[in-house]
């Protein structure tokens, strides 16, 4: 029995291993087999990705119509399950259309970049022991720089569309994301400060206590900077159809559109599969092969995205940036000073294990406690400002009509 499970355990190392010797064994020299190896990698993930935003697009629907006491897709397909085929059919067969003036290389590369950067983190995203299509050492650094790269692709398509609503949408696009990038940074950082490396595969082997009851502060900001930068209810400001008649990719259709419609699923799907890496433990858990525990940690954060769609509503902007820089970026900077002080002083004293865990736990409880209060005794305060100048008003008009 133990021989099964450590077969299954190391089943893609296996498969790898098979795989070079069967390449030499064709009289590959070795830098071939490691092209060979790396574009059959590229390959699969990449099939991954595209596969994923498939089955997403009809999880998604039959879980907000759930929520939403609805059936959701049923006519393709048994239960609906051929929906997804429909739909990637309805958009190869749609019209390719282009605006009058658009510059036609930014215009048609914009789609292309966008989803090649939500395609390229996944290179780095161990999915088990061994099961990784590249284990860099600056691992969270290429997920966080190439990640931001669909910034560009964005600005592109607003720009490049030849259209002023696209181009207001691209730009308040842009300003959500980077906005954003900061206390999802921030909170990368203390991650990679309390593992000691930037190698996902490290990160994910550091986690004896998973970082979620380690650091939950820098979990909850990376959580809601993940929805924000994917665009998800309640901040898909980026398409606001009531606002700016649905954003950057107005213009877009047909193949066009399921490019930047890939682009947003694929980067959800990334968004969780970090949150799982970084703060769940990845693929580490008892009884349940690895890539299986890898799959239901992602699972989990796909699940909170379309949970969030379904309850709340969309936000205003101004709300949005004001979360951002009055609330999550200075928490996260405290955060980051507030955990290296108490990490050295826990170290510094020979705490360790548990005790080292729970200790880290109890401080970011008492700054979210903290952080959490303060605004309510803030607005409280204005609140009653507000009254009693009121009230002086009321008091002196009262004054001058008895005069």
């Amino acid at each position: 029995m133990g021989q099964i499970y450590d077969f299954i355990y190391n089943l893609l190392p296996y498969l790898g291993m098979w795989l070079y010797g069967f390449l030499r064994s064709l009289g590959l020299s070795e830098e071939a087999v490691f092209l060979v190896v790396g574009l059959i990698k590229a390959f699969l993930l990449a099939n991954f990705g595209l596969i994923g935003f498939a089955i997403l697009t009809y999880v998604e629907r039959k879980i907000v119509a759930r929520f939403q006491d609805r059936l959701g897709p049923n006519v393709a397909g048994p239960y609906g399950i051929l929906q997804p085929v429909a739909d990637g059919i309805k958009l190869l067969t749609k019209e390719d259309t282009m605006p009058a003036g658009a510059d036609r290389w930014v215009y048609n590369l914009a789609p292309l970049i966008i989803a090649t950067c939500a395609l390229a983190p996944l290179v780095v995203i161990p999915f088990g022991p061994g099961a990784i299509g590249a284990d860099l050492s600056i691992g969270v650094l290429y997920v966080l720089a190439v990640g931001s790269g669909a910034l560009v692709g964005v600005l592109m398509a607003g720009w490049g569309s030849n259209n002023k609503y696209a181009l207001l949408g691209a730009f308040r696009a842009v300003a959500q994301l980077i906005s954003y990038e900061i206390p999802a940074v921030l909170s990368v950082v203390v991650v990679v400060m309390i593992a000691g490396t930037m190698s996902t595969v490290g990160i994910v082997q550091a986690q004896d206590v998973p970082y979620l009851f380690v650091l939950p502060v820098a979990a909850l900001a990376f959580l809601l900077s993940g929805v924000a930068e994917v665009g998800r209810t309640p901040f898909d400001l980026l398409e606001a159809e009531s606002e700016i008649v649905a954003g950057f990719h107005i213009e877009y259709s047909g193949m066009k559109f399921a490019l930047v419609f890939l682009g947003e699923f694929v980067h959800a799907l990334v968004v969780s599969a970090l949150f799982a890496v970084l703060f769940l433990g990845g693929w580490r858990g008892p009884w349940l092969p690895p890539y299986l525990w890898m799959l239901i940690k992602m699972s989990v954060g796909i699940f909170l995205f379309f949970w969030l769609r379904a309850t709340l509503p969309r936000i205003r902007i101004d709300q949005m940036l004001n979360l951002n820089w009055k609330f999550l970026t200075p928490l996260m900077i405290l955060n980051l000073i507030g955990v290296a002080l108490v990490d050295k002083g826990l170290r510094a004293a020979g705490v360790s294990g548990g005790m080292w865990a729970a200790g880290l736990f109890l401080f970011n409880m008492a700054m979210l406690i903290g952080a959490l209060a303060l605004p309510g005794y803030l607005g409280r305060r204005a609140r009653m400002a507000a009254l009693a100048a009121e009230a002086e008003a009321e008091a002196v008009e009262a004054a001058m009509a008895a005069h």
